[in-house]
Order: structure tokens, then C-alpha cells, then sequence
């Protein structure tokens, strides 16, 4: 399964030098993932609901190419290594802005924790089956890029 959806680059994701800002590709895989998870029937209230919450252990960005504000980009997720269960997950998110053109690239290794006991725990079954639909990706390389 192919997820992604576009967004707007807005003013406020700039910095002085009029590109995007470096903290700005975090939040954009940030709303990809939240997205995701509402897409799918979990929705912020419903994971409050149900105690639980997706916690970041690393997340890194790779910067390929430059975007700028007013700029339409694309922004999907896609499978890492995986539990079956998804207590522990990796995402990847690629970048592309309006020519299709790979921009950055997110990769975060995540788990959920009981809101509760403030422990680790499983993710929702439901959610489990749909990160385990998602396409596979890959930790970006620029020695493979190269090529």
C-alpha cells in the first residue's frame, strides 16, 4: 500500500536563507504519521482513549534538495523493520517536492507506551495490520543516490 499526501510549504516553515527549515522535515513526517494513524481509526482522541501513545527513541534526516516556501510537496510513509506487533517500528518518510524530485528522506525508530504505567506496550492490532500493508522502505543513502 502506497500512503502519502501533499502539502503546502508555508512561509513559516522558512528560514533566513528562504529554504525550509531543518526542524520543519520532522514536522512534516510528524503530520504524515498522525494523518496516518487517524486515516486508519485512530484518531489522537482514540489512542487517548485507549491509554496509549507512539514515542520517537531517534529520528534522522537525510536533506537531498532544497525546498522552498509555496512549494507542493509530496510526503509518504513508508515500512522498516518492523515487530509483528508493532511495539517497536521504523518509518521512513520521503520528501519530493512538485516535479516528483526526492528532497529529504525521515527515518525514525518508534515504539508505543501505556500512558498510564508509562511503560512499553503493543500498538493496536488494527494499526499493526495497516503499518504491515505499507510499502517497504530503506535508510537513505547518498553513496546509493549517486549512482
Amino acid at each position: 500500500m502506497i500512503y502519502e499526501k501533499q502539502i503546502a510549504v508555508r512561509w513559516s516553515d522558512c528560514d533566513p536563507n528562504r529554504h525550509v527549515r531543518h526542524s520543519a522535515y520532522y514536522d512534516y513526517g510528524a503530520h504524515i504519521r498522525i494523518r496516518f494513524f487517524d486515516d486508519f481509526g485512530f484518531s489522537v482522541q482514540k489512542l487517548e482513549d485507549l491509554g496509549i501513545g507512539p514515542i520517537i527513541f531517534k529520528e534522522e534526516c537525510s536533506f537531498i534538495r532544497e525546498l522552498k516556501a509555496n512549494d507542493t510537496i509530496t510526503i509518504n510513509i513508508l515500512k522498516g523493520e518492523l515487530r509483528e506487533d508493532i511495539s517497536r517500528w521504523v518509518l521512513h518518510h520521503e520528501i519530493f517536492n512538485q516535479e516528483g524530485v526526492k528532497c529529504a528522506q525521515v527515518s525514525l525508530l518508534g515504539a508505543w507506551i501505556d500512558l498510564d504505567k508509562r511503560k512499553l506496550t503493543i500498538g493496536p492490532e488494527k494499526l499493526a495490520e495497516a503499518f504491515h500493508q505499507l510499502e517497504q522502505g530503506d535508510y537513505y543513502s547518498y553513496k546509493k543516490s549517486k549512482k
